[in-house]
Parts: structure tokens; C-alpha cells; sequence
């Protein structure tokens, strides 16, 4: 059992007050990081008590932990979402694909606190291994296993070569995504998404490109 589901999901009021200390948790531990940030600090953001915060979670690791669960799960839910929108029905392989690039790594506000998390989460010896195993589990792979199934669809219908989906999905968020000078992939205004997303695909489909004859 990770550190996240340690305790039961809350119900009715008592949700609505775990779902306030989720967000001022994770817009504080997006800025000040995991070490500088206090249940305090914590507490004032969410707007509750300190005591409410420990009426839900028996330590700041604990709370970590379910924040990284709960941004993680919204972020790679959307991601699947746009995978889902975008190849679900393909009538032009490049334009749809383009299209997904765009979406995937484009600014999303809602999402910027989550990027800066992770961000913050380097190098820092105090998280848990586990929270960010957990990270990874259930988000890039979950992400990238969504878009392998797409790719080997694609593949089956004659439009692609993938002879290995996994790392086919690897390799087009790779292309597709803009690194920051720290080397961490991070999200872009859409004109300047747009512009990485077309070569990223074309250099894409050039290695996946179906044998012709």
C-alpha cells in the first residue's frame, strides 16, 4: 500500500476540506519545494487549520505523497484524453498527429503548479522513492502505454511501421516536447508548440513511415 492510500478517501464536507488542502499543498510544494515548505504555509494557502490538515494526513511526507497521486492523475488523464481525441479516428496521419503534438505540449495553466512540482522534486533526498516511483508509474508510462495502443492501431491499419510501440510512443514525445535549459521537457505557448510539434512529427514519420510495395 503506497503512502497515498494510507488512509480512506474522505466523504461529503469532510472531502470538500481534503480536496482545499490537495490544492494549497500542491501550489506550495510547486514553490517553495518540498523542503522550505510548512504545514503552516500549507494550511494559510488551503485556507483550513493546521489541525484540519493533520485530521486528513499524519505528516507532510503523507501529503506529499497524496498530492503527487492526485496532480499525477489529472495531468495524465488529460493526456489520454488528447491522445484518445486526436487518434481515435485518423483521416489525415500527419495533420492528426501535429494536431496532438500542439495540444500535448502547449501551456495549460491548470497544469503549470504540477510541471513546477517535478521541477522542485529534483535531487531532493527527502522525498520518498516510493512517491516518485509512484510518479512515473502512473504518469509518463501510463501516458506513453495509452499512446502505444494508439501507434499499434495505426500500425495495424497500414499507416504506420512500429515495430515496437512502446518505444514508438517513446520516441514521439521526445520529438514532440520542448526541453527547458535543465533538460526536463516542459510545455509551450501554442504558436511556439506548433512550430517544434511539425518538425518533431515529420522527423516522426520519417522513421515510421509504412514500406512502400
Amino acid at each position: 500500500m503506497s503512502t497515498a492510500e494510507a488512509r480512506p478517501a474522505p466523504r461529503g464536507g469532510r472531502a470538500d476540506k481534503h480536496a482545499m488542502i490537495l490544492d494549497g499543498a500542491l501550489r506550495v510544494f510547486a514553490r517553495c519545494g518540498y523542503p522550505r515548505a510548512s504545514v503552516d504555509v500549507i494550511a494559510k494557502e488551503a485556507g483550513v487549520s493546521t489541525r484540519t490538515i493533520y485530521n486528513h494526513f499524519r505528516d507532510k511526507t503523507e501529503l506529499y505523497a497524496a498530492v503527487v497521486s492526485a496532480s499525477t492523475e489529472a495531468v495524465s488523464a488529460h493526456h489520454i484524453a488528447l491522445i484518445d481525441r486526436h487518434l481515435r479516428k485518423v483521416t489525415d496521419l500527419r495533420t492528426d498527429l501535429t494536431d496532438l503534438a500542439v495540444d500535448w505540449s502547449s501551456d495549460r495553466p491548470e497544469h503549470e503548479a504540477h510541471f513546477a512540482l517535478f521541477r522542485q522534486s529534483r535531487s531532493v533526498p527527502e522525498i520518498p522513492e516510493q512517491t516518485l516511483e509512484e510518479w512515473y508509474r502512473n504518469g509518463p508510462v501510463r501516458v506513453r502505454a495509452a499512446l502505444a495502443r494508439r501507434l499499434e492501431d495505426l500500425a495495424a491499419r497500414g499507416l504506420l511501421r512500429v515495430d515496437d510501440p512502446e518505444l514508438a510512443a517513446l520516441q514521439f514525445s521526445v520529438l514532440v516536447s520542448l526541453p527547458d535549459p535543465s533538460g526536463h521537457s516542459r510545455p509551450r505557448g501554442r504558436e511556439e508548440a506548433a512550430r517544434f510539434a511539425a518538425e518533431g512529427v515529420r522527423t516522426f514519420l520519417h522513421g515510421h513511415a509504412p514500406a512502400e510495395g
